[in-house]
């Protein structure tokens, strides 16, 4: 069957199998996994032939390539699986955002506090949020030391990963679990 106009050739995922080995002689393994040395790789190819599997590349990094005889098929359905565990068990970092006020009750601290520490025990990192309005810009500092307090309160479970800093009517900070 031709190819269409201008396509590129097919790409070949996975490791070379049976025809596609170049090499004038391999490393084999057999099906067992005893090495059999060094052998001839239309040898090889008979071997897998005769015991119906494959001839597989392994590792083509050396001066002589390793090939194994397996089933290609349960090779590759096996390495799908493997890569879909591991993408399972991967966890994405999220960014939680918790927003103060300079003047904020005590009470109400601590329930942010409660939720800050929950985000950290899932893993999350927690980006402080604090809005100035109004006169509340001429008393910048009371900020500062109320992200100091959560700083301060924090430091046992969580690092500081961005100081804090004011952009605008917000002073920001990042913490990341530790």
């Amino acid at each position: 069957m031709r190819r269409p106009f201008r396509a590129p050739p097919p790409t070949n995922d996975g490791p070379r199998a049976n025809r596609d080995i170049r090499a004038p002689n391999v490393q084999l393994i057999d099906e067992e996994g005893n090495n059999q040395g060094l052998i001839p790789t239309a040898d090889a190819l008979a071997r897998a032939e005769e015991a119906g599997l494959d001839l597989v590349e392994m590792n083509s990094n050396g001066d002589v390539p390793v090939c194994k005889i397996v089933d290609l098929g349960k090779l590759k359905y096996q390495s799908q699986k493997k890569a879909s565990e591991a993408r399972k068990k991967q966890k994405t970092v999220e960014i939680k955002e918790i927003k103060m006020r300079p003047n904020i009750d005590t009470h109400d601290y601590e329930v942010k506090m409660k939720a800050v520490r929950r985000f950290f025990d899932d893993g999350d990192k927690v980006k402080v949020t604090l809005r100035f309005r109004g006169r509340e810009m001429a008393h910048q500092q009371l900020g500062y030391e109320l992200l100091q307090k959560v700083k301060g309160d924090t430091e046992e479970i969580a690092k500081v990963e961005a100081e804090p800093k004011l952009e605008g009517r917000q002073m920001m900070m990042v913490l990341a679990p530790r």
